[in-house]
């Protein structure tokens, strides 16, 4: 496995080992020890998810406050996803910068997204399985959001907003400023 930094403090992407032959592909997809020694992080893992989504839909920007924060390890099962993390930590040095990666199902990367990250992606291809490890559980009263269409953080999610599928409850998060102050300070 290697680690690839991003510009954002302490989200990195893993790109795992690929074995293809004639028969096809074989990749761990998690190794605690692995993972451990490739990241230094000690990180429990607590609870998986996986959501099916269609060309356009569009999860997020999604969080949990406080002691319910959530660290996750995403990763595409089938098809190709525009994936955008934002630090919303304020006292970190990237606090409000965001990044994007495609993950997809060819080229089998992960995002490590830190406690204190918004999440988020939209779909690219046909369909989309995408799959979350969490090390902490979901919990509905600590849950928060932020818009995707944010003047302040402007994100491009690669599509254009016709081609958009967005819940109404995604529609309802409220803007980055108005956000990060429901967030506890540390």
């Amino acid at each position: 496995m290697e680690l690839q930094k991003t510009p954002l403090k302490d989200c990195f992407i893993l790109k795992p080992n690929v074995f293809r032959d004639e028969r096809g592909l074989f990749y761990e997809t998690y190794n605690q020890k692995v993972f451990e020694k490739t990241t230094g992080l000690n990180v429990d893992f607590v609870q998986d998810n996986q959501s099916v989504s269609s060309k356009g839909v569009l999860r997020g920007l999604h969080f949990q406050r406080g002691e319910m924060a959530q660290a996750k390890l995403v990763r595409v099962v089938k098809g190709k996803v525009l994936d955008i993390v934002v630090d919303i930590r304020k006292d970190s040095a990237t606090f409000g910068k965001s990044f994007s990666v495609v993950l997809d199902d060819m080229e089998h990367l992960q995002l490590f997204v830190p406690r204190g990250f918004a999440h988020g992606f939209i779909t690219l291809s046909e369909q989309s399985i995408f799959s979350y490890k969490c090390d902490n559980y979901y919990d509905k009263a600590s849950e928060s959001g932020i818009i995707y269409n944010d003047a302040t953080l402007a994100l491009d999610w690669y599509l254009p907003k016709e081609e958009f599928i967005i819940s109404a409850k995604d529609l309802e998060l409220p803007g980055f400023e108005e956000a990060v102050k429901s967030i506890p300070s540390r």
